[in-house]
C-alpha cells in the first residue's frame, strides 16, 4: 500500500475524529449543564461548577470517545467518496483495505489509549465529580446505595452481623449467627466486639452465647471474653464502599473476590471490571462497520447519512448494553457475555462488511 495515501487517509480520519469528538463533549457537557443548572446554588458555586465540569469533561471523554470513533469513521470515508477520492483510488487498483487499514490503525492506538485513560484518569474524576455534587451542591442521588457500609455477610455456616468497626481494628457490637445444612440456627453468638488474633480465628469480648438443639431446646452462658474460630479472616471483610465504576482494576478483582466469599453481590463489579475492557474497545469493530456502511455499493456519498447511520449504531449498541445488565441484575446472564455481547455483534457485522467489500461474500441482490 502506497505510504502517501495510507498517511492521507489516516489525517483525513484524525481531523474528523478530533472535530467530531469536540462537538460531541460540548453537546454533552452544555446539555448536562443545562438540565442542572438550577442546582447549583451557594457561595462560590461558579468555581465549584468549573472544577466540577473540568472532571466531567475527563469522565465524559471516556463515556463518548467510541461513539466519536464511529462517527468519524463513516464520516471521512463519505468524505473521501463525495470528492471522488474513493473512485480515483479504485481505478489505481486500491481496494478497501486503503481505506480499512489506516482508519483502523488510527482507532486501535484509540481505543487502548481510552483503555489506559479509563484505569487512570477517569477513576479518579469520577470520583471527584461525585464529591462535589455531594459535598458542595448538597446532591445526594443514589450515593447511599454504593457508599453505604455492609452490616450482612456469610462466611461458610456462619451469618455476621457486624454493626460498626472495620477489618483492621475489629468490629463493634456483632451478632454472629451458625447455621445448620439445612438452615436451622444452631449458635448465636452477640458480643460487645470482635478482635482479630491470627487466620480465621477471632477474640469476641463481652460475649453471649446460645446454643440451639433440633428439639427446639436451648442453652445459654455468658463469657467475659473468649476465642473462637468462625470461618472467616479479617481480609474477608474488606469490602470497600463506592461505585464499582470508580475503582481501578486492582480494587475491582480484590472486590469481587472478597465479595463472592462472603456472600455479598458481584454482578455489578463484574460487570465494570469486564466493561473497562469491553466498552472502548467496541470503538474498533465499530469504526470499521461503519468505514463498511460507507463503501457499500449504491451509496451516495454524504457527510449526513453517515452521521445518522452511526447515530443508529450508537442507539442499538446502547439499548443493548441497557438490557445486558438489567439481565445481569436479574441474573439471567453472567457479566463477562453482557460486556462483550455488543461488542462480539459489532465485530461480526464489520466482518460481514468487509468480507462483501473484498469480494469475498455475496449478500444477493435483496441483501444488497
Amino acid at each position: 500500500m502506497n505510504r502517501t495515501l495510507f498517511r492521507y487517509v489516516a489525517r483525513t480520519y484524525l481531523q474528523f475524529a478530533v472535530g467530531i469528538f469536540a462537538a460531541v463533549l460540548a453537546v454533552f457537557l452544555v446539555v448536562d449543564f443545562v438540565d442542572r443548572a438550577r442546582n447549583y446554588t451557594g457561595e462560590g458555586w461558579v468555581w465549584n461548577v468549573l472544577v466540577l465540569y473540568a472532571n466531567k469533561a475527563l469522565v465524559s471523554t471516556q463515556q463518548v470517545g467510541p461513539a466519536a470513533l464511529l462517527l468519524a469513521a463513516g464520516a471521512s470515508v463519505s468524505s473521501l467518496r463525495k470528492r471522488g477520492e474513493v473512485t480515483a483510488m479504485q481505478s489505481l487498483t486500491f481496494g478497501p483495505s486503503a481505506l480499512y487499514l489506516p482508519v483502523a490503525l488510527c482507532v486501535a492506538v484509540a481505543c487502548v489509549g481510552l483503555v489506559a485513560f479509563d484505569e487512570w484518569v477517569s477513576v479518579t474524576a469520577a470520583r471527584r465529580v461525585e464529591e462535589i455534587t455531594t459535598q458542595r451542591f448538597n446532591r445526594w442521588g443514589d450515593w447511599g446505595l454504593y457508599h453505604s457500609p455492609k452490616q450482612w455477610f456469610r462466611r461458610g455456616d456462619n451469618i455476621f452481623y457486624l454493626r460498626g468497626g472495620n477489618a483492621q481494628e475489629g468490629f463493634d457490637n456483632v451478632s454472629i449467627l451458625t447455621v445448620t445444612p439445612d438452615f436451622r440456627l444452631a449458635r448465636r453468638l452477640d458480643a460487645k466486639s470482635m478482635l482479630p488474633v491470627e487466620g480465621t480465628r477471632w477474640k469476641l469480648v463481652g460475649v453471649e452465647e446460645r446454643s440451639f438443639t433440633k428439639e427446639g431446646q436451648s442453652t445459654a452462658r455468658e463469657l467475659a471474653e473468649a476465642e473462637y474460630d468462625l470461618g472467616a479472616t479479617a481480609e474477608s471483610f474488606r469490602i470497600r464502599p463506592g461505585r464499582p465504576e470508580q475503582m481501578r482494576l486492582s480494587v475491582l478483582r480484590e472486590q469481587i473476590q472478597v465479595r463472592r466469599e462472603v456472600g455479598l453481590e458481584t454482578g455489578n463489579f463484574s460487570l465494570a471490571f469486564h466493561n473497562r475492557f469491553a466498552y472502548p474497545l467496541a470503538g474498533f469493530p465499530a469504526a470499521l462497520l461503519a468505514v463498511g456502511l460507507a463503501l457499500r455499493p449504491g451509496r451516495k456519498g454524504h457527510l449526513t447519512v453517515a452521521i445518522v447511520e452511526g447515530l443508529l449504531i450508537c442507539v442499538t449498541m446502547w439499548g443493548l448494553m441497557v438490557v445486558a445488565r438489567t439481565l445481569v441484575l436479574t441474573e439471567r446472564l453472567t457479566p463477562a457475555v453482557a460486556a462483550w455481547m455488543p461488542t462480539a455483534l459489532l465485530v461480526v457485522a464489520a466482518a460481514l462488511l468487509w468480507l462483501h467489500g473484498e469480494g469475498r461474500l455475496s449478500f444477493g441482490r435483496r441483501g444488497a
